[in-house]
């Protein structure tokens, strides 16, 4: 399978960045994007809400439903989940995309950030996956993707952000056991990430350490999504991708089209090992 003609993706975080970049990119092959996501009016400090983003799904050829949901309300994500099954007639992809950040030591954390990262990414990723389980197991090749890091115990990991760490490597786990859980269903449960840093919302939290011109465009995560989630899924799960190896296992090899500024020396992301 090479399209996502006609499947039905619930991507959460999906009202800019990286999801929405996922949602795009399923769009244009035709899918139903359950856009899922808080912003459902404009943010004072953030492009994008569920409704541009629903809008850009149907120009580009996709069938969109823009739901206002909060993952860490379970009762909103199971509404959410019946929702689009009923809107397009099942769920065939979950994409793990929403995700909370916060850079800093233990001391500088405070507990609501601790709270919010957890609820958010480890959480609502549980969550998320369990409210569209039902529909996953009927679909003929269903496939959760996280996006969140290859698990290394490292402690350099750790050191300089131990909450974050836990709660991004916690959606990496879930990936880990739900692999292993649902396998006999014959749904592939993987995780991806980027080996560079992406130019999204997110870059302001590295306090000016990575500018804009060091960064890979969302398209590089999109491109490496949608090969994964159109590889059998029986064949395809328990893996933890980086996106140029994702792409690389397609024939795609060049990613110079993807950098912000061409030519320019890129950031490695974190989690990921210089190369």
């Amino acid at each position: 399978m090479t399209t996502l003609a006609n499947k039905t993706l619930f991507i959460t975080g999906a009202s800019r960045g990286i999801g929405e970049a996922i949602a795009l990119r399923a769009a244009r092959d035709g899918a139903n994007i359950a856009i899922v996501a808080k912003t459902a009016q404009p943010h004072p400090r953030l492009p994008g809400t569920i409704h541009t983003v629903a809008a850009a799904v149907e120009r580009v050829g996709g069938r969109a439903l823009p739901l206002a949901v909060d993952i860490r309300d379970a009762a909103a994500v199971a509404a959410a989940a019946r929702q689009t099954a009923e809107t397009f007639g099942g769920i065939d992809i979950l994409v793990n995309n929403a995700s909370a950040i916060w850079l800093s030591s233990t001391p500088d954390t405070p507990v609501k950030r601790l709270d919010l990262m957890l609820g958010v990414n480890v959480r609502g990723t549980f969550v998320c996956s369990q409210a569209c389980l039902p529909w996953l197991r009927k679909a003929d090749n269903p496939h959760i993707l996280n996006l969140s890091p290859p698990p290394d115990l490292s402690p350099k990991w750790f050191q300089n952000h131990v909450a974050y760490t836990i709660s991004k490597y916690g959606m990496s786990l879930c990936a880990l056991g739900m692999a292993a859980e649902f396998r006999r269903y014959g749904i592939a449960v993987n995780t991806l990430w980027p080996r560079t840093v992406i130019a999204t919302a997110a870059l302001a939290m590295l306090g000016g350490l990575v500018k804009p011109e060091q960064c890979r465009k969302p398209e590089i995560v999109a491109d490496a999504a949608h090969a994964i989630l159109t590889l059998p899924a029986r064949e395809h799960s328990g893996r933890h991708y980086i996106d140029e190896e994702a792409l690389a296992e397609v024939g795609i090899t060049d990613f110079e089209a993807y950098a912000v500024s061409p030519g320019t020396p890129l950031a490695t992301d974190l989690f990921v090992e210089p190369s």
